[in-house]
């Protein structure tokens, strides 16, 4: 799996389907350049300006705002941060971050402290390894465990201070979606509904089942000809009926 342009637009559409009912959103990036691109392919609808005939537009979000924080370093070390805005005011941005209480000015830390735990407890991941993922199957399953077991199992530190909730939390309980900490057990047991069924359109005149059909043997296939054979034995033609 290599990180070009393919890759973001899948993460992104990911990123899209959990963040349906966000609205307004702030999305804040990294350096890298294909993400503002990549979001403002999946955070985007069809919108019909027009009545009639014609194709309909393509509008991007209400309220959407796309961050850049570009960290600059030297000898391993931090010395310089850039925060820019790749889509809508920095002053909004700024008031949405406070609303949702995840500091007062833009940063990656949240995600980049959640991709070190991931790389710490899977071996695959880590940028010294003995050994890479074989399959990709096994990799996108160790990492969904350790995603579910860091927000559903292991109670955080910042968040069980006495300042915030002041017992043991997790970030699912801080999020609102359980309301004790679960067991590595209960998380493996538990059982999740699988998606209504939604029955695909089919275009055209619907299949007519196929006849049977059947492999006449040697006696049925002679007896079922009509027509006489003819063969040509020592030069001479002869006429012979089934």
């Amino acid at each position: 799996m290599t990180r070009d342009k393919g890759l973001a637009d899948a993460l992104m559409q990911q990123v899209r389907r959990s963040a349906q009912i966000l609205r307004p959103l702030l999305v804040l990036t990294d350096r890298w350049a294909a993400y503002p691109g990549s979001i403002r392919r999946a955070f985007r609808e069809k919108v019909k300006k027009l009545a009639g005939g014609g194709r309909a537009s393509l509008e991007l979000w209400p309220h959407l705002h796309i961050g850049t924080v570009i960290k600059r370093t030297e000898k391993k070390r931090v010395v310089e941060i850039t925060r820019k805005m790749a889509h809508d005011l920095l002053d909004q941005a700024e008031k949405l971050l406070q609303l949702s209480g995840g500091g007062n000015v833009l940063n990656t830390a949240f995600i980049e402290r959640l991709n070190g735990t991931i790389r710490e407890r899977l071996a695959s991941l880590t940028r010294k390894y003995r050994h890479s993922a074989s399959r990709l199957q096994a990799l996108h399953a160790g990492m969904y465990l350790i995603g579910c077991t860091y927000h559903f199992c292991f109670a955080h530190q910042e968040l069980s201070k006495a300042r915030h909730w002041g017992r043991a939390c997790t970030p699912a309980m801080a999020s609102g979606l359980t309301d004790h900490v679960w067991s590595v057990c209960e998380l493996l047991r538990y059982k999740v509904a699988p998606s209504p069924w939604i029955e695909p359109k089919r275009r055209g005149r619907p299949k007519k089942l196929a006849a049977q059909t059947v492999i006449p043997t040697k006696c049925q296939s002679f007896r079922s000809r009509s027509r006489p054979l003819v063969r040509l034995r020592k030069g001479v033609l002869c006429s012979t009926t089934s």
